[in-house]
């Protein structure tokens, strides 16, 4: 069977590597000269900056998977054991998960949080036990701000700022009271109060272009597939039980399909960033001007922009399409700041009573010392930023610097010799109250035509996790689509991890016949994907790793 991929985010790397595995035809386009969508990097002056900073929890085990079927997974480590460094101006603390059995394995860290009134700790833990009885699933649950169910659970505005914005912000991107509480309850339930492990941090310690797009490059070329770099998409025609893709010709105004998968890459190639000049194309090669391509299937990665304007008609309902413009976008802005010296001593640490959200050490992934200098790379990464979206480089120095001198004292003696900023206006779509209603399902009205983005219906957050999940949920839309026609025998999902839905509800129906792939590039003989990944879709994998 062939199939074309359009778009070359996490949601197309998935796709295209879980068709190819299964051995069907596959090719990728993507219209920027690289994979990778919104977790890119490009070279700046001799460092590799990273357009945003990304991390991922144990509990992510769609991506997770998506790593180790890209030989990956040794180069994005796990903490044995939840632990954040927390910092604010003249205070500073740890939370840790302890040996407790879940779901209390986290509440001696809320106890002893710092931030709080040992009232504030009572009413937190019993806020944080109320997440369980929530329906993430429900309607209604997505109707509602999390602002007003915390406040109605006892959450003071402090205890929201201190606590709850530290996973809300950063994993919706939102404000945390405009969250919708079933996005959050989504956060809080799979992350915090599900295995005692769930919520240990993986920090890449590659840059993103080598740990997702480079990677897929490779892994795609080596098991057959075609990725085509650069290559515009124009229109997406039915034609029977066929599709034609039209490639755009130089100065086609066409709806293009870069960035897709994860919401978007925003503008992170711009002047400020050091612009993306002089980077190496991740692989593959580039697409004729004006091409046709003929497809028995076609999986559309882009975000919901794009994918309004390339979408056939009859494929969906006219309102549906026009309904995810009310998905909206949301920014986020990545200040980069290079000392002369070490200030920090953590590799990444969150803050509260600061401008600063979280901070990242980018000192060894940069390659900083290789071109000669001792000074430390910071990071500083910035959720909900519509704040700083259009806010000059010199007000985002004058705001910035300080506060991280007011959080770390070594920073108040050391000079800053570089000062940049990367902005992905439109990182994600907003996770208020009402989106889930317009988050489409994979599946279209076209055999064969599919959806993927972590904007649509994962029943995730617009994340890493969120797109890989919607790269596998298109493909095993594909095949309950196509289950009439010829099918290559053997996987049409693959891999060692299989997305799950939050409470361990597998999205994988169990007649979709699959292949256990190995990561050697064979094939292991054939089972059914319940025969294979029973445990992975279970979450009973990570219960075998629990760190008690």
């Amino acid at each position: 069977m062939k199939v074309v991929v359009i778009g070359g985010g996490l949601a197309g790397i998935t796709a295209a590597v879980a068709l190819a595995n299964a051995k069907h035809e596959v090719t990728l386009l993507e219209a920027k000269p690289r994979l990778g969508g919104a977790t890119m990097s490009f070279n700046r002056d001799g460092l590799v900056v990273d357009t945003g900073q990304h991390v991922f929890l144990r509990c992510c085990t769609a991506y997770r998977g998506l790593l180790d079927r890209l030989g990956m997974s040794a180069h994005a480590p796990i903490q044995p054991r939840f632990e954040v460094t927390v910092v604010a101006p003249g205070k500073r603390t740890v939370m840790k998960r302890r040996r407790v059995p879940a779901p209390l394995h986290m509440l001696p860290a809320l106890l002893g949080y710092p931030f709080l009134t040992n009232p504030e700790r009572v009413r937190l833990s019993r806020a944080a036990l109320a997440f369980k009885r929530l329906d993430e699933n429900d309607p209604k649950t997505d109707q509602v701000r999390l602002g007003d169910w915390l406040e109605a659970h006892g959450q003071d505005v402090r205890t929201r700022r201190v606590l709850w914005d530290l996973f809300s912000v950063s994993s919706i991107n939102v404000p945390g009271d405009d969250a919708s509480l079933a996005l959050a309850a989504v956060v809080v339930k799979t992350g915090l109060l599900g295995a005692a492990d769930a919520a240990d941090i993986g920090v890449p310690a590659l840059s993103l272009g080598e740990l997702h797009g480079a990677a897929a490059a490779r892994h795609l070329a080596k098991v057959g597939a075609t990725v085509r770099l650069q290559a515009k998409v124009a229109a997406i025609e039915p034609k029977g039980e066929e599709f034609l893709i039209r490639l755009a010709s130089a100065g086609n105004g066409s709806a293009g399909n870069g960035g897709a998968g994860n919401g978007g890459a925003g503008n992170a190639g711009s002047a400020e960033a050091g612009a993306e000049s002089g980077e190496v194309p991740a692989g593959g090669g580039e697409a004729g001007e004006g091409e046709d391509i003929v497809a028995d299937a076609v999986v559309l990665a882009v975000p919901h922009e794009q994918a309004a304007r390339l979408i056939p008609p009859g494929a969906l309902p006219t309102d549906t399409v026009d309904g995810w413009a009310g998905l909206g976008a949301a920014p986020i802005v990545n200040v980069h700041v290079i000392y002369d010296r070490k200030v920090m001593d953590v590799p990444f640490a969150a803050a509260v009573d600061s401008p600063v959200q979280w901070v990242f050490d980018r000192t060894r992934i940069s390659g900083m010392h290789a071109r000669g200098d001792d000074g430390q790379y910071l990071a500083i990464s910035l959720s909900a930023a519509d704040e700083y979206a259009n806010m000059p480089v010199a007000e985002l120095r004058e705001k910035f610097v300080p506060a991280l001198a007011e959080l770390f004292p070594a920073a108040r003696d050391a000079n800053v010799s570089e000062f940049f900023v990367t902005r992905e206006k439109r990182a994600t779509f907003r996770g208020v109250p009402g989106t889930a209603r317009l988050r489409p399902k994979a599946a279209t009205s076209l055999p064969g035509l599919v959806l993927a983005g972590s904007w649509t219906d994962t029943g995730w957050p617009d994340t890493m996790e969120g797109a890989v999940r919607s790269g596998l949920n298109a493909v095993i839309a594909i095949h309950e689509a196509l289950a009439e026609r010829p099918m290559a025998k053997g996987a049409i999902v693959s891999g060692a991890q299989q997305a799950t839905l939050p409470g361990g509800r597998p999205p994988v129906p169990p007649d979709v016949s699959a292949s256990a792939d190995t990561g050697s590039g064979t094939d292991a003989d054939e089972k059914t994907v319940t025969e294979v990944s029973k445990a992975e879709m279970n979450n009973e994998a990570d219960e075998r790793e629990v760190r008690s």
